[in-house]
């Protein structure tokens, strides 16, 4: 069931009527993505303007045709798309030109994919984050967001996470992580240019996809028990994570971005559920989701290593963003796996 539902519309309503009244222009990058698209949709059903911009290279076009067929035709219309890198400081200016808000999403995700090839990920996620913020800042636009990543934590051990405590960083993905909070709280003392910082901890939702050999965990399992392919567990199965549902960092993104609180500027929130969930656990929820939806039960499980980069366990604190931001996650991870599973049936 959903958490809190009624606080959540109460707070995240307001928001939502408020832009309904006055349509703003938004900036999405990463827009072809897996949150990008879900930011996308969101924003277009409250008739809001959108610059996308992506290059392709983990996004598809797929998911902006899912959203253009969600959406009115006047909707779409208010979309504009550029095809285009971050890393190219040219792209970002023309992209960020007349622009109220930007939500930055666009980056080369996957720790194992930064351990492999460090030198693609430091250019999107460092390089092209940069170059985002510059161009923001020089157009003087009224918000900036930003994806931000649990990551950064690295090998601090103590639960739950807390935004102002945090360890070395365990891979190449989190320091390029940990080095946009950096650029974003010297862009705001240096410039008086503000940000807020968003830290994922672990979303999922439709439109992530299990194609990809960097997949994330849910979309890839979900796709194997369908399929009757064999599932791994790295390790003993019994790392967990704050499994976050795509809807609850779609609230976040717009909370701050529209956000008037002197004291959410500059900072960073974890965006999470707050609560901890083992792999072995994750995958009896998904087996029973989807054993509800036919007779099939899939019995193919390999343990195998643990993954080189990965923290043992992660769990948010997510207090702060519910004080300053008016954060309250309306699913939790059960409700979120149900409309997951329901949305890869409907896809299959």
């Amino acid at each position: 069931m959903s958490i809190n539902a009624y606080e959540v519309m109460n707070s995240f309503k307001k928001i939502k009527q408020s832009l309904l009244s006055e349509s703003k222009t938004w900036l999405i990058t990463g827009v072809a993505g897996f949150i990008g698209s879900n930011l996308l949709e969101e924003l277009l059903q409250l008739n809001q303007k959108v610059v996308g911009l992506d290059n392709f290279s983990t996004g598809n076009q797929d998911n902006l045709d899912e959203v253009q067929s969600l959406v009115s035709k006047d909707q779409w219309q208010g979309f504009t798309f550029i095809k285009g890198d971050i890393s190219n400081i040219n792209v970002c200016k023309k992209a960020c030109k007349n622009v109220d808000y930007v939500l930055h999403q666009a980056a080369i995700g996957s720790v194992p994919r930064s351990i492999k090839d460090p030198i693609r990920t430091n250019k999107s996620n460092i390089t092209g984050f940069l170059n985002i913020l510059v161009a923001a800042k020089d157009e003087n636009v009224k918000s900036f967001v930003y994806a931000a990543s649990s990551s950064t934590y690295g090998d601090h051990k103590s639960l739950p996470k807390k935004e102002h405590i945090i360890g070395k960083p365990l891979s190449p993905y989190a320091v390029t992580k940990y080095v946009n909070e950096l650029y974003a709280d010297v862009f705001y003392k240096t410039y008086g240019f503000t940000s807020i910082g968003l830290r994922y901890f672990n979303v999922f939702g439709k439109r992530q996809t299990p194609k990809s050999t960097y997949a994330a965990v849910i979309p890839k399992w979900i796709d194997a028990i369908i399929n009757n392919n064999q599932i791994f567990i790295n390790g003993d199965g019994e790392t967990s994570r704050d499994f976050c549902y795509i809807d609850n960092a779609v609230q976040a993104n717009i909370l701050a971005a529209t956000s008037n609180s002197h004291k959410a500027l500059g900072n960073v929130f974890n965006i999470a559920v707050g609560e901890r969930t083992s792999l072995n656990s994750l995958y009896k929820l998904l087996q029973e989701l989807i054993a509800s939806k036919s007779k099939y039960k899939h019995l193919n499980i390999t343990y195998r290593d643990f993954r080189e980069g990965d923290v043992r366990h992660s769990q948010a604190d997510i207090s702060k963003a519910k004080k300053l931001l008016g954060y309250k996650p309306s699913h939790n991870l059960k409700a979120g796996l149900k409309e997951t599973v329901n949305w890869y049936y409907k896809k299959n």
